[in-house]
């Protein structure tokens, strides 16, 4: 992993946004079923927001810039896909709106 990577992912965890604080906030130290995810986690060359290794399952959250980003979303997707991870993508808004629904469909993905 690119020491450009992990500081730029140490950066990106300093300054989260309030959806990522919001979701950190019920999936951090283990409270979903005790699976281990992990935040603003290099993963070759890319930093994705939410990360469960153990259960192979990736959680982007997309603000108003992921319409810009597209191609580069579809990209990363593509990689993580390829590699055996799941990947859920939720609207910011989503997390404010909905959140016990947001966790009951992360929470399916894992055990399901």
């Amino acid at each position: 992993m690119a020491p450009k990577l992990t500081r730029l992912a140490k950066q990106l965890r300093k300054n989260s946004t309030k959806a990522e604080n919001l979701l950190w906030s019920r999936l951090r130290a283990k409270q979903m079923d005790g699976i281990k995810f992990r935040r603003q986690q290099p993963i070759e060359d890319f930093i994705v927001d939410f990360v469960s290794f153990e259960k192979r399952l990736v959680i982007e959250l997309d603000g108003s810039q992921h319409k810009e980003n597209r191609e580069k979303d579809d990209k990363r997707d593509k990689y993580l896909t390829d590699h055996d991870f799941t990947v859920l993508r939720f609207w910011d808004n989503e997390v404010f709106e909905n959140i016990e629904g947001l966790l009951e469909v992360i929470r399916k993905k894992c055990v399901g």
